[in-house]
C-alpha cells in the first residue's frame, strides 16, 4: 500500500512542506528512515535527526522551523505524535481490510454467515454456527459447533473457538489463543486417582474486548465464563472456568486467574499476578505486578506483594526489608552493650 504525502496531509488535515506526491509505503523511526518510509518527530531531543533522516515524509509541529535544508517532506500538524497515532489506526484498519473466501476453508452447510465475511485459507466453520457481518476469521483458525460471532470482530491466524462461545461485536482475539477449553476440573477418588468433572457451560465474551495472542479463557463447568465488554487481555493470560470479569478491566501479560473469581469494573491488573480460586475482587482495584491474591479485595484497594498487602502496607515493609542487616548490626550491638551491662 502506498500514500502521498497529500493524502496523508488529507487524513491529518495538515500542511506540507515539501514534494506534495513523494510515496510511502512503509513507516519507520526517524532515526531510521529510509527512502519510502513515513516518520514524525515530537520530541525535541530527536530534532538532530530531522535533517539526516532519508524518510521521504516527516510529520512535524506546525510551528517546527529548520535550521537547515531538510532532504525529507514535512507534513505540519498541530501534535504530531497524537497525528502519527491516528494515521497508524487508518494504516491499520486498511491492512487488514481484507474480504472474501479464501480455498481451501470449510463453512458447514448450517452456518449461518453474514455479509462481507472474510474466512482466511484452511479455517473451520463448524455446523450451527452464526457469524454476523463484516467479520474476519484469518488463516488456521477452527470455530467449533453453535458459536456465536457478532459483527466487525476478527479473529487472527491459529485462534481456537471452541463450542457454545458466544463472542460480541468489534472484538479482537489474536492468534493461538484458545477460547472454551475445558475448565481444570478433576475429582480425587480414595485410590488416589483423579476423575475429570465434564465442563458443560460456555464462554460469554462482550462487545470490544481484546483478547491478546496465546490467551486461554476456559469453558464453565455449568454455567459460563465471562468477559464483560470493554475488557483488555494481554498475551498469554490464564483465565479458569466460572471466571467472571467485569467491564472495562485490564489484564497485563502471564496473569492466572483461578476458577471461579469474580473481577469487578474498572481494575488494573499486572503482569505475572496470581489469584487464588474463589475470591471476589471489587471495582476499580489495583493489583501490581507479581502480586499474589489470596483474599478478597474491596473496591478501591491498591495492593502488591505475595501475599498481597496494602499498597502503602507493602513499600513501608519494603524500606524495613533493605534496611535489614543494618537493623540486625543495630540489635546485636544493642544485645552486647545490655549483656555488658549486666556484668557489671
Amino acid at each position: 500500500m502506498k500514500f502521498t504525502a497529500n493524502q496523508i496531509a488529507e487524513i491529518l488535515q495538515g500542511e506540507i512542506d515539501g514534494n506534495a506526491n513523494v510515496e510511502v509505503f512503509k513507516l519507520s523511526k526517524i532515526e531510521e528512515g529510509e527512502k519510502g518510509s513515513l516518520t514524525f518527530l515530537s520530541n525535541p531531543k530527536y530534532t538532530p535527526h530531522i535533517y539526516s533522516t532519508k524518510a521521504s515524509i516527516t510529520i512535524v509541529n506546525k510551528d517546527f522551523i529548520a535550521e537547515k535544508e531538510v532532504k525529507t517532506t514535512l507534513i505540519k500538524v498541530m501534535n504530531p505524535y497524537e497525528a502519527f497515532s491516528k494515521l497508524l489506526a487508518v494504516y491499520s484498519e486498511v491492512k487488514l481490510n481484507k474480504s472474501g473466501i479464501e480455498s481451501p476453508s470449510f463453512i458447514s452447510k448450517s452456518a449461518s454467515i453474514g455479509k462481507n465475511l472474510y474466512l482466511g485459507a484452511f479455517a473451520y466453520i463448524s455446523d450451527n454456527v452464526t457469524i454476523g457481518n463484516d467479520v474476519k476469521i484469518y488463516p488456521n483458525v477452527h470455530i467449533g459447533e453453535n458459536v456465536v460471532i457478532e459483527s466487525n470482530t476478527t479473529i487472527f491466524t491459529g485462534a481456537k473457538i471452541y463450542s457454545e462461545t458466544v463472542i460480541g461485536k468489534n472484538c479482537a482475539i489474536h492468534s493461538g489463543s484458545v477460547i472454551g477449553a475445558d475448565g481444570f476440573g478433576f475429582a480425587p477418588s480414595s485410590k488416589g486417582t483423579f476423575s475429570k468433572i465434564p465442563q458443560i457451560g460456555n464462554v460469554i465474551i462482550g462487545d470490544n474486548v481484546d483478547i491478546g495472542a496465546l490467551t486461554t479463557i476456559d469453558r464453565a463447568t455449568l454455567g459460563s465464563t465471562i468477559i464483560s465488554k470493554g475488557v483488555k487481555l494481554d498475551n498469554q493470560i490464564q483465565v479458569a472456568h466460572n471466571v467472571e470479569i467485569g467491564e472495562n478491566t485490564v489484564i497485563a501479560a502471564q496473569t492466572g486467574i483461578a476458577g471461579s473469581v469474580k473481577i469487578g469494573k474498572n481494575c488494573m491488573i499486572g503482569g505475572q499476578v496470581g489469584i487464588a480460586g474463589h475470591l471476589i475482587i471489587g471495582n476499580n482495584v489495583r493489583i501490581q505486578a507479581q502480586t499474589g491474591v489470596g483474599r478478597n479485595i474491596k473496591d478501591g484497594e491498591i495492593i502488591q506483594g505475595s501475599p498481597a498487602l496494602n499498597y502503602s502496607d507493602y513499600f513501608k515493609s519494603y524500606v524495613y526489608f533493605k534496611k535489614l542487616p543494618e537493623l540486625v548490626a543495630t540489635i546485636n550491638l544493642l544485645e552486647k552493650e545490655i549483656k555488658a551491662l549486666k556484668e557489671k
